[in-house]
């Protein structure tokens, strides 16, 4: 894994993509793999993304919606949305307050697809952004 690499990914996000609070990656297991969410305590919230992550993947399943794509999560204080980031990683986007979380999707999902390459390059050339 190359963690340098993926929190600079996540720093680039938040730092240019308007309404960005903060990003984690972490592994379907509830490890972190890198942070930049200030004020967000990561162990125990990479342990939640990873279970909100698996329940995504079961209810697309179990609906018959294909493979899990994307969670979005609103709050009264701002939002936050799950992507696969290919095999073994979930990108989390934390929204501030009022930001677009729909509107976050190209650029959350261009940093899946990156993060994707720098943990397993091989896998991410012949599918960028597979389910958890």
């Amino acid at each position: 894994m190359h963690e340098a690499e993926v929190r600079v990914e996540l720093e680039r996000l938040r730092a240019d993509t308007p309404g960005v609070a903060g990003a984690f990656a972490t592994s379907p297991d509830g490890l972190v793999l890198a942070a930049d969410a200030p004020d967000v305590e990561p162990d125990g919230f990479a342990a939640l993304t990873a279970a909100a992550a698996a329940v995504g993947v079961r209810l697309t399943g179990a609906a018959g919606q294909g493979d899990f794509r994307e969670l979005l999560l609103r709050g009264d204080a701002g939002g936050l949305a799950l992507y696969p980031a290919g095999e073994g990683c979930v990108l989390t986007v934390l929204a501030a307050p009022g930001a677009d979380l729909p509107g976050l999707r190209p650029e959350a999902r261009a940093c899946a697809t990156r993060i994707a390459r720098h943990l397993s390059p091989a896998d991410a050339q012949a599918a960028p952004s597979q389910p958890v």
